[in-house]
């Protein structure tokens, strides 16, 4: 069975897509056994595309992308192994849906996996008011968390 891992935004059309296929790409690169999705908080763009700029961000990196919003629900807490907030505000949000203790320690921020991070602010800006350069800046802050994460996944698969 794959490691399950899904990220978190406010209504899953920047960040969450962005960091999902960041991971995809690389669990995908090492043929690690690895589920990867993503969903908001909130439903205002479930059934839309990712945001356009996004897309380019992702693309001029690299990165594949085909992406469809969805918004978190309660009854997904026992499908993942790790879900990864890219805000305290997202972390809050999930924390009170979630089930009970068990559920609530699946939840982690991005940037607590990225070590330059330590003692800082490990939210995850929202580009969506930005420009091209707000969603350029979020990608180097989901690429810097990407080593830790893979790391933790990695030690997951082995004791699996």
């Amino acid at each position: 069975m794959p490691f399950r891992v899904t990220f978190v935004c406010t209504g899953n059309i920047c960040r969450s897509p962005m960091a999902e296929w960041v991971l995809r790409h690389h669990v995908e690169e090492e043929g690690l056994d690895v589920d990867v999705d993503s969903s908001g908080t909130g439903g205002w763009h479930v059934g839309d595309g990712a945001d356009s700029r996004t897309v380019q961000a992702l693309q001029r990196a690299g990165y594949r992308s085909a992406h469809i919003a969805r918004q978190f629900e309660a009854g997904w807490f026992g499908s993942y192994d790790l879900i990864i907030a890219l805000d305290r505000g997202h972390a809050r949000a999930l924390r009170s849906m979630a089930p009970g203790e068990a559920a609530r320690d699946k939840i982690r921020l991005l940037r607590e996996f990225d070590p330059k991070a330590a003692g800082r602010d490990l939210d995850v800006p929202d580009p969506y008011y930005g420009d091209r350069a707000d969603f350029e800046q979020v990608l180097e802050l989901v690429e810097a968390a990407m080593p830790g994460l893979l790391d933790e996944i990695r030690a997951a698969l082995e004791t699996v």
